[in-house]
């Protein structure tokens, strides 16, 4: 016996038409399964911007630039003023002298030496002062230093206010002799004034010498010596 089938419920008819569409869904579901995403539902999400607001110095606006006014427009018109005033030339002759004049002859002039106050001091002055008594001396400087030492024991007396006070050391004077043999400019220079005075009048009483003399003619010398008063 021979079994009929009917064509029109034949299962494997469009059996590829329907494996393509199944093969197309599989693929669509399995695509929107790997790119699904999922959010956490917050409501208390604040939508202000977030701007960290711990400055603490203000920050400066930018100056605005000023932009500088534009110069005065220059006048239209130029005047110019003629100076009317004349300016003399300024002739400069020549100091040439020509052939025809004459050339006077000036005589030598004689230049009179001025007589000036030059200090020698006593180490380097050629000829010493002389003091009352080495006229006669070889040697005036060793003789001049002997005598002030003997001049200064003989008139030496200690301020009674300063043996009194305990006061005593040495006193630097310094003086000039004159061109005249005079002693003058005296000046002391020590540890009291009672002392530095009594040096003073020591001094003041030296007799009038003979001066001075650098290159046969009488300077000033100036002269320095210490006077120690020493309580015994």
């Amino acid at each position: 016996m021979q079994v009929k089938k009917n064509p029109k419920a034949d299962v494997g008819k469009n059996s590829s038409l329907y494996f393509v569409i199944g093969l197309a869904a599989v693929m669509l579901l399995t695509y929107t399964a790997l790119e699904w995403k999922s959010y956490d539902d917050d409501g208390n999400y604040d939508i202000s911007m977030n701007v960290d607001d711990e400055l603490d110095e203000e920050v400066p606006m930018t100056e605005q630039i000023k932009t500088p006014p534009p110069p005065p427009a220059a006048p239209e018109i130029i005047e110019v003023v003629e100076d009317e005033e004349e300016v003399e030339e300024t002739v400069i002759e020549s100091t040439e002298t020509s052939q025809e004049e004459e050339i006077i002859e000036v005589d030598d002039v004689e230049v009179d030496e001025m007589d000036e106050d030059v200090d020698v001091p006593f180490a380097v002055i050629e000829d010493v002062p002389v003091f009352p008594g080495c006229e006669k001396e070889s040697n005036k400087r060793t003789c001049f230093q002997k005598m002030m030492q003997k001049h200064i024991s003989k008139n030496f007396r200690y301020p009674e206010i300063a043996q009194e006070m305990g006061v005593q050391g040495r006193v630097s004077v310094m003086f000039v002799i004159q061109k005249d043999g005079s002693i003058g400019n005296i000046r002391m220079r020590g540890p009291d004034k009672n002392l530095e005075k009594e040096a003073a009048r020591i001094i003041g009483k030296l007799p009038k010498m003979t001066p001075g003399k650098q290159r046969g003619r009488a300077v000033r010398v100036p002269f320095s010596i210490p006077i120690t008063f020493k309580l015994q």
